[in-house]
């Protein structure tokens, strides 16, 4: 049975950019680095990794979602980094979320799981 994603690879044109900006979202390098072909980087139980294509183009093929603690916080702290997500929303399928565009067009979404009403 699957139990989760392990990590997702994202392919970058500039390493030292990719590199920096997940930095600034909490992730801490494990592997690799600013220079490097391949790099890897964790926060929390989520991995991602970046693989070096200069000639990569962007083009839209899905998201990825992170799941956090406190979506209010990780907007803000994006903010604060001087990012720009997109508002924070609460879905009807009970989670409040936000959207975020990596610097090589990759679409990442934060979302935290709401309290379910328990009323029948």
């Amino acid at each position: 049975m699957i139990q989760h994603i392990s990590a997702v690879t994202f392919a970058v044109r500039d390493m030292q950019e990719a590199v920096a900006f997940y930095h600034k979202l909490g992730f801490t390098l494990t592997y690799g680095g600013p220079q490097a072909r391949f790099s890897t980087l964790q926060a929390g139980e989520a991995w991602v990794n970046l693989s070096l294509s200069p000639t990569y183009q962007q083009q839209w093929w899905g998201r990825t979602i992170f799941r956090v603690d406190n979506a209010d916080a990780m907007h803000q702290r994006a903010l604060d980094q001087g990012l720009a997500p997109g508002p924070l929303c609460n879905g009807a399928w009970g989670e409040r979320y936000f959207h975020l565009t990596d610097p090589h067009g990759h679409e990442l979404s934060f979302a935290q799981l709401l309290a379910q009403d328990a009323s029948p």
